[in-house]
């Protein structure tokens, strides 16, 4: 992968977060504990999907209730995340990372107990606190030091959050209607075993090099029309990405007529293609450069979406399946672009790529699909959001070729 900072900027300044270590002195433990923290951390935060289909019958929710509270777990679990981003360049405190999977696993599993749905939105916030306080350390930690082939190991980190993401609504929907929704709280204790695992053997990053940040807006306005187009194509996947992550459980059972279990699984393994692309689209990067791969998934996964919509059966869902492999190829790439334009503010970075962006998509999108599918079809309001990675492409043909 090209280096950002020279070739966009014609800078001098040096890499402060990656030290001129040879590959065999690298240590991988704190990549392998951060990326067995991601993979709890998102099992949980794509655990709503398998509770919504539930929760509307206990509740007696609507669509639009229910996008607001996917709306609201979005809101916690990513717009907040530029503020962890801050917290954790300037104290570095492991705390951010090493807590995170008990507190996003005790409040998400709490969503069985609520007894109204003002508790529902209480538990979606303060689980959301814990997902939004691990992603900017986790992404800014978890390949400090390594410098062969950084897109690859980034892509490990990304691909085992989305592998647990993808297998989410598969575990909760397999251990839900066995205990019931009073005994969900004995569900949060993976993360609880991780949070104590975390805190017993994860270090924080000592290279020689890594310094403390304070918050800078200069390097971040030398290569602001570059970080803004970034930015804006991790919103436009997001629009997809996490809109059809809450709600495509309530549509396929609602209006395509899969049970609870099939729905479910359809959503896992979407989002276990998503893994899968995720770990492609870092290895193609290292290849042929970050703005290629952008171009490419953004122009390729319109034509699958169109195709889930428009058939049934198996076609349907491995339609479905490879347009979320292709779109699903930009996480590693966007994030990893952007911290390397601005390498002194990778936390603030990283959650503005992985969370602020992510998090103002589904704010937005998740409570106007739900509002939609009430009032005219759910179908076709997510069959709509299809079209955004058409203007993605046009964005991504905007970044410079050095990319």
């Amino acid at each position: 992968m090209k280096d950002y900072q020279s070739n966009l900027m014609g800078s001098t300044t040096t890499n402060t977060l990656e030290s001129p270590v040879e590959t065999s002195q690298v240590n991988y433990l704190p990549l392998i504990l951060l990326c067995l923290g991601h993979f709890f951390i998102d099992l949980y935060s794509s655990a709503l999907g398998a509770f919504q289909p539930l929760l509307l019958l206990k509740h007696n929710m609507n669509l639009s209730q229910a996008g607001i509270l996917g709306g609201a777990l979005v809101f916690s679990a990513s717009l907040a995340q530029p503020l962890y981003g801050y917290l954790s360049d300037r104290y570095r405190n492991k705390m951010f990372s090493c807590l995170a999977p008990a507190v996003a696993g005790v409040f998400i599993c709490a969503l069985g107990l609520a007894p109204s749905y003002g508790y529902l939105l209480l538990a979606v916030v303060f689980g959301g606190v814990g997902i939004a306080s691990f992603h900017p350390q986790g992404s800014a930690w978890a390949t400090i030091g390594i410098v062969q082939n950084k897109q690859r190991w980034f892509a490990v980190f990304i691909s085992s959050g989305t592998l647990g993401y993808a297998l989410g609504p598969t575990f909760f929907a397999y251990f839900l209607p066995k205990i019931g929704m009073q005994q969900s709280l004995w569900l949060a204790i993976p993360g609880i075993l991780i949070t104590i695992f975390l805190m017993a053997s994860l270090v924080p990053p000592s290279y020689e090099g890594v310094a403390k940040h304070k918050f800078e807006w200069q390097p971040l306005w030398e290569v602001r029309r570059t970080l803004f187009l970034l930015y804006m194509l991790v919103f436009i996947r997001s629009i997809v990405q996490v809109t059809y992550g809450q709600m495509l459980p309530l549509y396929l059972t609602k209006e395509r007529g899969f049970s609870y279990g099939e729905a479910t699984a359809t959503l896992s393994l979407y989002l276990a293609a998503g893994a899968l692309g995720g770990f492609i689209g870092g290895n193609l990067a290292d290849r042929w450069g970050g703005r290629k791969v952008i171009l490419l998934s953004m122009a390729l996964c319109v034509a699958p979406l169109a195709v889930f919509f428009l058939t049934t059966g198996w076609i349907s869902v491995a339609s479905l399946t490879l347009a979320g492999l292709i779109l699903l190829f930009t996480i590693p790439v966007n994030v990893v672009m952007a911290q390397q334009l601005a390498p002194s503010q990778s936390g603030v970075i990283s959650a503005l790529m992985m969370g602020f962006a992510w998090g103002l998509a589904g704010l937005i999108f998740i409570p106007l699909t739900g509002w939609f599918g009430d009032h005219y079809s759910l179908g076709t309001a997510m069959a709509a959001l299809a079209a955004f990675p058409i203007i993605g492409a046009v964005l991504a043909w905007m970044l410079p070729k050095e990319c």
